[in-house]
């Protein structure tokens, strides 16, 4: 037995076992497609299974806000602020009203089902009366949200708040420039500049990409701790109109890469607002095998299913997938490129006939809904994980822009050639997040060794 510490939880995933439960709105059960599972698996997963942390208070993911700058003398500027609460069984979410901010035009919306949600704006001492928020502020105001539903255990509540603050310390004029100086809490941001405005001056490394009404905006992803200090310069001497909105991105790709290189749609899609996330449980290296669970958000109006293709060199087993949004367990179905263009589920790609692939089947899609999945199962990868010696050796490029490796329980980091932030979970295991802004993906190198007085 292993003990699970106060407030996490370790979910282990079991022999053989992807959920086998299907739904009217699932196909694939008719077809009498079988899940198969690798037929000499890793070992069973023990302490060092999959991590997901657990509150009682208000928790949160996935920030993600957009700033539209209004017209300059307005002082004045729109946000749209994405967010996840996480808190298991909440009925509420709490939106600070940033002091200093003077708020209007509020709405709110469930992301999954583009719902208007009911809200008020209350005190924080009306806040701290709900358990969710002990330690509210008694000086900041708060729009309260009612959840569409009450948060599924280890599941989301997707919001989308609008709101319009007037802050002139953050949004003003000098001389001839506009200048936005606001200190950004949130991870991942984009400001939008007014129209005719281009950049001058920017301080946090950021995309800088077109809209398509011919607005420039300002996009980036801050991985480290506090608040990002964003300062940016603008003068009006930028073209508008039709001339300046931009044509769509060609399917060329870079001719200076050493390798197949990405498509131009591809490195001018904004890196910080890209949902899919991954996180990599190393089990013992002599297994060759790591737990993975990746989220991912379907929004393209009829699509039924996705398809996760296996990548060669690796062997997928015991796959498993949720709707994040309400617990609901999906089938998950094992098969080949061509047996998935023979179900005709739709899952917005073309697969290889070739490829390996694990499909998660699901209610059709709905136009202005979403759906956001988890998805979790267990690779066996020698080339990309291994011993040398009494080395622990994880070399894998990872394409997500947020991923993360888990090392097993009693292995420190020795080396890792990208940079990364590291924290450490409940249990005493080391977890190390790979941000990554760039449109390439990030090749983790990563080697660990055993800690003094660790069994082998």
């Amino acid at each position: 037995m292993y003990r699970v510490e106060s407030g996490a939880t370790l979910m282990l995933a079991t022999k053989g076992g992807g959920m086998r439960i299907c739904t009217a709105a699932t196909s694939v059960a008719a077809l009498g497609v079988a899940l198969t599972a690798a037929a000499s698996g890793p070992p069973e997963a023990s302490k060092d299974g999959v991590y997901l942390p657990t509150t009682t208070t208000q928790s949160e993911a996935d920030e993600y806000t957009q700033y539209d700058l209004l017209a300059p003398e307005t002082a004045s500027f729109r946000i749209s602020y994405e967010v996840t609460a996480t808190t298991a069984g909440a009925r509420f979410f709490y939106n600070p009203i940033r002091k200093g901010s003077a708020a209007s035009e509020e709405s709110v919306y469930d992301t999954m089902s583009g719902e208007l949600l009911h809200f008020e704006v209350v005190s924080g001492a009306e806040a701290r009366k709900d358990p969710l928020m002990p330690d509210a502020d008694a000086e900041t105001s708060y729009i309260k949200v009612t959840l569409a539903r009450a948060v599924p255990e280890h599941g989301e509540g997707r919001l989308l708040i609008l709101k319009t603050y007037r802050d002139e310390k953050s949004y003003f004029r000098d001389g001839e420039a506009i200048v936005f100086s606001r200190p950004l809490g949130v991870p991942r941001n984009k400001v939008v500049l007014p129209s005719g405005y281009e950049v001058v001056g920017l301080n946090v490394p950021s995309q800088i990409l077109t809209q398509p009404d011919g607005r420039v905006a300002l996009s980036f992803m801050h991985a480290g701790a506090g608040e990002a200090p964003l300062v940016v310069r603008a003068v009006k001497d930028a073209q508008t109109g039709a001339a300046v909105v931009p044509p769509p991105a060609s399917t060329r790709r870079s001719w200076e890469s050493p390798f197949t290189g990405e498509t131009e749609q591809e490195r001018l899609s904004e890196r910080a607002h890209q949902d899919r996330e991954i996180v990599y449980f190393l089990q013992p290296p002599e297994t060759h095998s790591f737990t993975l669970y990746h989220d991912y958000t379907e929004t393209r109006a009829g699509v039924n299913g996705y398809a996760n293709v296996v990548r060669a060199g690796s062997v997928a087993s015991r796959p498993s997938a949720k709707v994040l949004d309400t617990g609901e367990q999906l089938p998950a179905h094992e098969m080949s490129g061509a047996e998935l263009a023979a179900s005709k589920i739709n899952t917005g790609e073309t697969v290889a006939p070739t490829a390996r692939v694990v499909v998660i089947p699901f209610a059709t899609i709905q136009s202005g809904r979403t759906l956001r999945l988890r998805i979790t199962e267990t690779y066996t990868a020698p080339a990309s994980y291994r011993l040398e010696g009494d080395e622990l050796v994880f070399d894998r490029s990872l394409g997500r822009p947020r991923n993360a490796v888990v090392l097993p329980s009693g292995w420190y980091c020795t080396s890792s050639a990208a940079p990364a932030t590291v924290t450490q979970l409940p249990d005493g295991r080391v977890r190390l997040d790979y941000w990554d802004d760039r449109p390439e993906a990030v090749d983790v190198l990563l080697k660990a060794r055993r800690r003094v007085g660790t069994q082998r």
